[in-house]
């Protein structure tokens, strides 16, 4: 589909701590710089991107160290910002959102803050990345129809006065590569 002027969650385990509760949306809260990890906060870290509902328990058993260390570690882990929060992976399309694409835009120069809180409360939007190249920012979007995503697209994205130009990809098949435990460690 191509666009305006340029043709050519959540809820935390049960076991284990919340994030902490969200700034404004322009900015995100101020996190202090992480520490170093160890090969334990890395298992930790597999963990829990595998199953994010992993009790501390049963993350203290794998990684062999006492529930107080492995909850102290995963507290520090989310003070520290290295883990932003925890979810579900969900399947979009079982979920009433049938239509995917990823958007490009090229914006006015220096207007990404102004834009990034603009595209934040668009319905839908799921991954806003701000990238070099011909265009600017990358945003993936997933909608109950390709009407709704229509709508966004030539409605709600390129009446920000900031998008010079969008560029709309339709996904017609995609497959979360999540971490996985028969797959090799991205931390390691």
């Amino acid at each position: 589909m191509a666009d305006k002027g340029d043709e050519p969650s959540q809820a935390p385990p049960s076991a284990v701590p919340p994030a902490a509760p969200a700034g404004p949306a322009s900015e995100p809260p101020p996190v202090p710089p992480a520490r170093p990890l160890d090969a334990i906060d890395r298992d930790i870290l597999r963990i829990l991107q595998t199953d994010g509902r992993a009790s501390i328990r049963s993350v203290a058993e794998r990684v062999h160290v006492s529930r107080a260390n492995a909850y102290a570690r995963i507290n520090r882990l989310v003070e520290d910002g290295v883990i932003r929060g925890f979810g579900a992976r969900v399947d979009h399309e079982r979920a009433g959102q049938g239509a995917s694409a990823y958007i490009t835009l090229k914006i006015v120069q220096n207007s990404w803050r102004t834009v990034r809180e603009q595209l934040q409360a668009l319905p839908g939007a799921t991954h806003i990345a701000l990238v070099s190249g011909d265009f600017d920012v990358l945003l993936l979007v997933h909608t109950p129809d390709n009407r709704a995503l229509r709508e966004l697209v030539l409605t709600r994205i390129q009446s920000i006065p900031e998008v010079l130009s969008t560029r709309t990809l339709l996904v017609f098949e995609e497959t979360d590569l999540g971490p996985r435990p028969d797959r090799p460690a991205e931390l390691a």
